[in-house]
Formats: C-alpha cells, sequence, structure tokens
C-alpha cells in the first residue's frame, strides 16, 4: 500500500522530465485534425449545432488515426481514433433519425412558424396538434364547395392554408376567408360537444386552395385531454371570430356609414335577420339613440315661464338601411350564438360589462 502511494506521490508532485525535445515537427494530419477540433467545439446547441459538433469531430479524430498510422506508427493511437470516430457516427445516425422523425411537410413548418411561434409554443405541443390531424394536407378545387348551406353537417375544424375563400347566404356575399384563417369556426363555437347541425352558409373556393382539418370527436378528445391546447385553440378561434365580425362591420360600414359596436351581446338583434322591416327600424332606430350622450334629467322643478329651445343635435342620424340589407350583410353566419351563447340579450339602455 505504502508502495503505491509512493507511486502515486511521485507522479504527482514529482514527475518525470522529458529529457530531450524532438526537433522535428509532427506531420501535417496531426495538425490538421487540431484544427478541425476546434472548430467543431465552436457549434452551438441544438439538434443541428449537435450534428455540427459531431461532424467536425468525426473528421478530426480520422486526421489523429492517419497521423497515429503514418507518423506516430502507433497502433494504440490509431485504434483508439477509430473507435472515436465510430462513436460519433453513430451519434450522427441518431441525429439524423431525429431530425427526419420531426420532419413536416413545408406547409406544416410555415404553419407553426405563422401562427404557433409567435406565441412560444412548443414544438412538443404543436406536434400533438399536427397529429390530431393526421398530418394531411387537403385541397380544394375552384369553384368547388367545402360547405354547402343547410346540407353540409358541422362534423370537423379546418384551417386554410393558402388560397381564398368565399362565404356566402342565400346567394348573398358574406366575406372572405383568408389563409391562415379558420373555415367554421363559427360554426364550432356554436355547438356544444354533444350538439349536432349544420353550415348556414355555404363556402365556395375561390381559387385553389389547401386547408388541414381536424374531425370534431378527435378533437374535442385532445382538447379534453390537454388544457394547454384547450386554451391555445380559444385563443385561435376567439381571434378568428373577431375578425369575421370586424369584415362584416366593415362591410356594412363602407356601404352606409353604419358602424356597430360588436362587443355587445344584443347587437345580433340588430344584425341579424328581422322577422319584419318595422322591426328592424325599430332596433336600429334604438341602436342610433345609442349613439348619441344623453344628458341627464334634471332633479329640480324649472321656475321660468318657458324653457329656451334645445339646441341642435351635434350628431346628426345617419341613414338606415333597409331589411333587406340587414339580411345579406348580417352576421347569420351564427356569430351570435358562437360568441353570446348563454347569455341573454341587454336592453337597448344598457351597457355591457366588459
Amino acid at each position: 500500500m505504502s508502495r503505491n502511494s509512493s507511486s502515486w506521490d511521485q507522479l504527482l508532485f514529482q514527475p518525470p522530465l522529458c529529457e530531450g525535445w524532438k526537433q522535428n515537427v509532427e506531420g501535417a494530419a496531426y495538425h490538421l485534425g487540431n484544427c478541425i477540433l476546434l472548430l467543431g467545439y465552436m457549434g452551438g446547441s441544438g439538434i443541428f449545432g449537435s450534428i455540427y459538433i459531431f461532424s467536425l469531430l468525426a473528421t478530426g479524430y480520422i486526421c489523429y488515426a492517419l497521423w497515429g498510422w503514418l507518423n506516430a506508427c502507433g497502433l494504440d493511437i490509431f485504434i483508439w481514433n477509430m473507435l472515436l470516430v465510430m462513436a460519433c457516427i453513430l451519434q450522427l445516425a441518431h441525429l439524423i433519425y431525429r431530425l427526419h422523425k420531426h420532419t413536416f411537410l413545408e406547409e406544416f413548418d410555415l404553419l407553426y412558424k405563422t401562427l404557433c411561434q409567435p406565441l412560444h409554443v412548443p414544438f412538443e405541443v404543436y406536434k400533438e396538434i399536427v397529429k390530431c390531424c393526421e398530418e394531411k394536407v387537403l385541397s380544394l378545387a375552384r369553384d368547388q364547395n367545402y360547405a354547402v348551406e343547410g346540407k353540409t353537417p358541422i362534423n370537423r375544424l379546418s384551417l386554410l392554408l393558402s388560397g381564398r375563400v368565399r362565404v356566402s347566404q342565400d346567394g348573398q356575399f358574406l366575406h372572405y376567408v383568408f389563409p391562415y384563417q379558420f373555415l367554421d369556426s363559427p360554426e364550432w363555437e356554436s355547438l356544444r360537444p354533444s350538439e349536432e347541425g349544420t353550415f348556414q352558409v355555404t363556402l365556395t373556393a375561390e381559387t385553389d386552395c389547401s386547408y388541414i382539418t381536424w374531425p370534431r370527436r378527435k378533437l374535442y378528445l385532445l382538447l379534453a385531454k390537454d388544457r394547454y391546447i384547450a386554451r391555445l385553440f380559444s385563443v385561435f378561434l376567439g381571434y378568428d371570430i373577431s375578425e369575421k365580425l370586424y369584415a362584416l362591420n366593415d362591410k356594412l360600414f363602407a356601404k352606409f356609414g353604419l358602424r356597430f359596436d360588436i362587443r355587445l351581446p344584443s347587437l345580433h338583434h340588430v344584425l341579424g335577420p328581422a322577422s319584419s322591416e318595422a322591426e328592424a327600424e325599430k332596433e336600429l332606430y334604438e341602436w342610433e339613440e345609442l349613439a348619441v350622450p344623453h344628458r341627464p334629467m334634471p332633479t329640480f322643478v324649472q321656475t321660468a315661464a318657458s324653457a329656451p329651445p334645445p339646441p341642435p343635435s351635434a350628431h346628426p342620424k345617419v341613414p338606415r338601411p333597409d331589411s333587406a340589407l340587414l339580411a345579406s350583410g348580417s352576421l347569420t353566419r351564427s356569430y351570435p350564438c358562437a360568441l353570446f351563447k348563454g347569455r341573454a340579450p341587454l336592453a337597448p339602455t344598457q351597457t355591457p360589462e366588459l
């Protein structure tokens, strides 16, 4: 035991000194291997950084093996470096397999960068979402219908990837659906998981389109299983429906100069299909009154003999669109059900709780 300890002490505290340094320089393969190893250890993180590191390490160890075989003439040097080369090659094969396994179609990569990456959605979560739609990209030819009013059942949720889709009802144009917008978000939100329904609008492709779709039952199971994905879809669908509401509201404003506040739950009584022209005129008049600020009524009794005439209103009334417009340019695409489901409509003189 004392002999072993003395040998370790001599090795650590009294190392053997080189009696003579070699005058000649090692071969070019040795120095090239050192340079390549230096570059290899400067790689970054992630799967691509790992591929960079292990590629250069394998090249550097090959240079060391050549140096040990040709210049140093050491079999042990050659064997050890070849073992290191094999380890790097196996690691590279594993990384390439992982990269190929996680590779999606170009459309799915672009979808992730457009919708999910700005929200810092983990890639593993995105893989679950894509897996639910079976990683399939479907297509619509020009003038082909995605859904027909009153016939197509609501049994899926689809997202447009390219092209443009026209939404109409009773032959009246409502709005367009553009890439990275949902095709049927209002219909999806208007039904509970246990309910069934059909489309109230017709969706027709104006150009060649591509889209992805999630089966309704399969997506509901995923949302019930993963709370994070459920919140993510809630954000996506809420934003998408609000964009469609604003598109319809802007259409009404562009034609008649009349704009409504889409936050009010009773909006669907005004923009929805009116049962009669008189009802539509009455509801529209109530909304016009909301736009004019009412002065508070005085609490005292005026003693003057005659009150001065009130000043003219600073808010001239806008022209009233007829009931045909209210029906054709309305939110009849189940938007009121999607946004205000389960909430009683407010009276015209009430304000919503924001």
